[in-house]
């Protein structure tokens, strides 16, 4: 079922399927960016000035993280000091490196999330609970 939302972005108005929105990132400013679905566009809105589409995706992230679907897998991951949830489902590769870093891509989005044992030990042992639990691939120690 989808879940259509209409945001307002500068001058633009979106109509999105926020069931096809894969991460969301909150700043310690406050600010809230996620990425238009198949684009790289990212729409950044500011409590400040556009509250009520800033409950409307922060509603949206409650519920999303609240089901259970075959599809979805959320997770809250501090990278870059940011939090993002991300949908680990719609991750298409990992990359382990030998120093123990774990990178992956988020769809729409054109930079790649690296986290690191010691430096973000939280985060690192979500992704590798999704990787030993959907993929059956365990991580040497």
């Amino acid at each position: 079922m989808a879940y259509w939302v209409k945001i307002q972005d500068q001058r633009k108005e979106y109509v999105i399927n926020f069931d096809r929105v894969n991460a969301f990132c909150y700043e310690k400013n406050g600010r809230l960016t996620f990425w238009v679905p198949n684009s790289s566009i990212p729409i950044v809105i500011n409590p400040h000035s556009n509250w009520e589409d800033y409950q409307k995706i922060s509603e949206y992230i409650k519920y999303a993280q609240g089901i259970e679907l075959d599809t979805t897998y959320w997770v809250t991951i501090t990278y870059d000091r940011k939090e993002y949830i991300i949908n680990l489902n719609c991750i298409s590769s990992f990359c382990y490196e030998e120093n123990g870093r774990i990178s992956f891509w988020l769809p729409d989005v054109t930079f790649s999330i690296i986290i690191n044992p010691v430096s973000n030990p939280e985060s690192y042992k979500k992704v590798v609970r999704y990787l030993q639990k959907h993929t059956g691939y365990s991580l040497p120690d």
